[in-house]
């Protein structure tokens, strides 16, 4: 099961497991984000490459008017995929956060 939720914050929050199935519901998340957002994975136990390739997409829009993604909170498996897929050089991961 994936979750992504809007938090009182500001932040993002995924949860579960973002694959191809939950691109939609994510699209329709991110694609209101309109300023620069944290995404807070510290619930999501797994992405797949169409989750990078959503995140990719939010990350693209983002950045056409200066702002961007800042993933937080990951795991060592999810960090994993992003460090092997290059990912750090296109995103901001502050895993302090």
């Amino acid at each position: 099961m994936f979750v992504i939720t809007p938090a009182d914050n500001g932040d993002v929050l995924l949860s579960g497991r973002f694959d191809a199935a939950q691109v939609d519901r994510a699209d329709a998340v991110l694609g209101r984000l309109q300023t620069t957002t944290r995404i807070d994975f510290s619930g999501l136990e797994y992405i797949s490459s169409a989750g990078l390739g959503c995140l990719l997409k939010a990350q693209k829009r983002l950045a056409q008017s200066g702002h961007g993604l800042i993933l937080i909170r990951m795991n060592k498996l999810v960090r994993d995929i992003f460090r092997m897929a290059r990912l750090e050089v296109v995103f901001r991961i502050d895993d302090d956060a």
